[in-house]
């Protein structure tokens, strides 16, 4: 697939877009991810710039080459055997399904075939609505789904999304996009594993709306947390980086990430859980091993490899610049082939929105 990369850290917003574009002609698709401040500005100069190409973006931390940034403009531009169509679910606090039409218009003017069109999407919040809201339409087209929370939005500020130069609050910005010369396949990396010597518990009483499981078992969901995992309460969400509860769904398992304690000792996550779900503790595995094995894997089962999109949850980062990791994976995922990667505060892959996950595509 035809695909450039470019990149810029000028402080200058129109110095930033004419480097990060140069030697860019004739694109058919951009997909940008800015600094904040950068948005508004560089949706106005897309406009005037290339009005007839359809773009993606949003704000928030970039990897490329071995760093990370959220200084960075980064802009990918998609050559002429990329059949694309954009759109937005507005109101994701709302009533998102009343755009489906458009994202099923969008599919239809892509026409997927198999295995060679993907779904890329930013949205600033309600994940399992949007999720549950594209797989309407993507579903049933096979079209799968690769997407991230946009995160980074500096406190006391608005999250967007730009869809052709327009930016969006309190929705969800999409790209149907079809590799006319080759295939594209999605991947789901999980660096935990269920702690097989705890028990699994099933989540008894949980309030939906803010994501707050109550109880597991009947008794307040820290106490059960602490008692699995011998840490104190105040050690608890600390210790989200290390065991993180999983939601398990036959043999996969999702993650739901704990980032407060409520009253009465429930906690509070940025994935839902439902009543009856089976909820047990996870263990952090040898992350180089398990990231060496999807490298490995991406390796084997795509011939050339000419670009690498993925989204990784802020949960991921912090372990990974804790550990001094961080610039060594995002150095391995450019080595297995031209990556740009997002910083998420949630992930989505297909049909689910996870935590503390990578999800990634790659274009043949």
């Amino acid at each position: 697939m035809q695909v450039k990369i470019g990149k810029s850290n000028k402080a200058n917003v129109s110095e930033a877009l004419s480097e990060a574009l140069s030697g860019v002609n004739d694109p058919s698709f951009l997909l940008v991810q800015a600094p904040y401040d950068f948005l508004e500005e560089v949706a106005s100069t897309l406009k005037e710039k290339f009005p007839e190409v359809p773009n993606l973006g949003t704000a928030g931390i970039s990897y490329f080459d071995s760093k990370a940034s959220d200084k960075e403009l980064v802009v990918i531009a998609f050559g002429s055997d990329a059949k694309v169509a954009t759109g937005v679910l507005t109101g994701l606090s709302n009533a998102p399904m009343g755009d489906i039409y458009n994202l099923e218009d969008a599919i239809k003017t892509v026409s997927p075939g198999k295995n060679d069109t993907i779904c890329i999407e930013y949205c600033t919040n309600h994940e399992e609505v949007t999720v549950t809201s594209l797989n309407v339409a993507l579903e049933q087209k096979g079209v799968e789904l690769v997407g991230g929370t946009v995160f980074g939005t500096p406190d006391g500020k608005t999250s967007y999304v730009m869809v052709d130069s327009k930016l969006y609050e309190d929705a969800c910005g999409y790209v149907i996009l079809k590799n006319k010369s080759g295939k594209i396949r999605t991947y789901s990396e999980l660096i935990y594993e269920q702690a097989k010597e705890l028990p699994m518990h099933i989540a008894t009483k949980v309030n939906l709306e803010n994501k707050e499981l109550i109880e597991l078992d009947g008794r307040p969901a820290v106490d059960v947390y602490c008692e699995d995992t011998g840490v104190n309460r105040d050690d608890v969400i600390g210790n989200v980086l290390k065991q993180p509860l999983g939601r398990v769904v036959g043999q996969a398992c999702y993650i739901s990430s704990m980032y407060g304690i409520g009253n009465g000792g429930s906690l509070i996550n940025y994935k839902r859980l439902n009543e009856n779900d089976t909820v047990r503790v996870l263990d952090l595995r040898d992350y180089r091993e398990v990231n060496g094995n999807t490298f490995d894997n991406i390796k084997s089962e795509n011939s050339k490899i000419s670009f690498i999109f993925s989204v990784n949850c802020i949960y991921r980062h912090m372990l990974f610049t804790n550990e001094g990791y961080l610039n060594e994976f995002i150095a391995g995922m450019n080595k297995v082939g031209p990556h740009i990667g997002y910083v998420g505060g949630g992930e989505q892959h297909n049909k689910q929105h996870v935590n503390q996950t990578m999800v990634c595509a790659v274009f043949e």
